[in-house]
């Protein structure tokens, strides 16, 4: 479980392919305090450190995590958001994550509004119930709050520190992301079509 805080950005130094699968290693500041079994988000992924070595580590990514995130796009010299997972006792400064992507879907628009930046996504059919205006939503990683919807697009807002802090300033128009929707909104989503199925 994770709260949406990206802790600091690393980068892919290198990708290895091995059958379906896709190893990643990563720089990065926290590489040393990182033990292998631990679970640390990417990009709002959660995966599994495989290895840890010369200030870099491994996770490795499964063909069906490629297939429903922007990681089968990742390349060497990437910018990836990084949170480690949730300590019980921690305080709970974003939102409940759990580093399972929903959707992958581009950034449609940007803009400055002096004092913070405004980055607009396509809405997804399949989440139109799931972001709520003024609700949480997790995009690349990072905890964020829904500042307008409409039928096929949503908006948020970043304060420059987010926009320096995360890889939100290396986001261009067309460029997809991962989106994780707020857990309480799907699970009270699904007891809603079950009732309605009753």
């Amino acid at each position: 479980m994770f709260t949406g805080i990206v802790e600091q950005i690393g980068e892919v130094v290198a990708v290895h392919e091995q059958g379906t699968n896709r190893h990643f290693r990563m720089r990065a500041a926290m590489a040393p305090e990182l033990r292998v079994d631990q679970s640390v988000a990417h990009d709002g992924v959660c995966l599994t450190v495989t290895a840890v070595e010369d200030g870099t580590y491994t996770v490795t990514a499964v063909e069906e995590t490629l297939r429903r995130t922007t990681l089968g796009t990742w390349a060497p010299g990437r910018p990836v958001n990084l949170e480690r997972s949730l300590r019980v006792g921690d305080r709970l400064d974003g939102h409940l994550v759990q580093g399972h992507v929903d959707s992958v879907t581009p950034c449609v628009g940007l803009a400055d509004r002096d004092g913070s930046h405004a980055f607009t996504f396509a809405l997804p059919m399949e989440a139109d119930g799931l972001v709520v205006h003024k609700g949480s939503v997790c995009i690349n990683g990072v905890s964020l709050t829904v500042a307008a919807r409409d039928a096929t697009t949503f908006t948020v807002a970043i304060i420059p520190y987010t926009l320096r802090h995360t890889n939100f300033h290396a986001l261009r128009t067309g460029e997809p992301v991962n989106v994780e929707y707020d857990v309480l909104g799907r699970y009270v989503q699904r007891l809603m079509a079950g009732r309605a199925g009753a």
